[in-house]
């Protein structure tokens, strides 16, 4: 499936990729392409295959058998280039409470060994861009949960990669803080011209952050394009609606309300 692009770029670009673990086949021919600055979704149900998808994507983990290029480059054979390239925020991702933001950052691009001098003004323009300017030097247990996902995010996009995979963002975040991440994907992937691809189970977070939607039911990827065109064609008033006639769920608001 075939996602266009602004400048006709493909950051992501999968051919019948596989993953199996024993019987469970957690990935099934998967066909994707994601273009270069796009927002992608990765929209479907715990134990579709996200996560699965993200950490082959990442050269992180290998796949069974089909191929994959992220930023031109396969997934087998350049994983190392792969991982330097692009970013992961995974969903229950580590965060030293006892150290400040602007420490914490420091400790993450000494991993990534980025210069001192090229590190510190990194730091500097990513906690301005993040609204964290005058709270760089408090500790992190200080912070709120939507403030700790922003020095995630900072520490996910401190090495400038190109695509930056992001697995459920806002799964353990308020409403308000959620609302907030939404916000910063939009500024970021402006700002710095980079790839998102957005694992989420959320559809009303899909449908705002994302600029392309693609669902993902049981393993396969069953259909791809703007978040309106899938509403459209399921002929439906939203995304959640969508989603629900898509992978097969249905939800009887007579039959819910009919106990009182």
């Amino acid at each position: 499936m075939e996602v266009a692009s602004r400048n006709n770029g493909i950051s992501i670009k999968t051919h019948e990729l596989n993953k199996t673990f024993g019987p469970v086949q957690a990935v099934r021919n998967l066909d994707l392409e994601v273009a270069s600055g796009s927002r992608f979704g990765f929209l479907g149900p715990n134990g579709a295959g996200k996560t699965t998808t993200v950490r082959m994507l990442s050269g992180l983990m290998k796949p069974t058998s089909g191929t994959a290029e992220v930023l031109g480059m396969d997934i087998l054979s350049q994983a190392g280039d792969v991982r330097r390239l692009t970013g992961l925020l995974p969903e229950s991702p580590g965060l030293y409470s006892k150290l400040s933001a602007t420490e914490f950052l420091e400790f993450i691009g000494a991993l990534n060994n980025i210069k001192d001098e090229v590190l510190d003004k990194r730091i500097d323009k990513l906690l301005s861009l993040l609204g964290l300017e005058g709270r760089q030097d408090d500790l992190l247990e200080a912070y709120s949960s939507g403030m700790k996902q922003k020095v995630l995010v900072a520490s996910t996009l401190l090495h400038e990669p190109r695509v930056v995979f992001l697995d459920e963002p806002t799964s353990r975040l308020d409403p308000s803080a959620a609302a907030l991440v939404k916000d910063l994907i939009h500024a970021l992937a402006e700002e710095m011209d980079t790839t998102f691809f957005i694992c989420t189970h959320q559809t009303s977070f899909a449908e705002d952050a994302c600029d392309i939607v693609g669902i993902i039911s049981d393993g396969t990827l069953v259909v791809v394009g703007p978040p309106a065109e899938i509403v459209a064609s399921a002929g439906v008033d939203d995304l959640e609606d969508a989603y629900l006639k898509i992978i097969g769920g249905k939800i009887d608001r007579a039959s819910l309300l009919s106990w009182r």
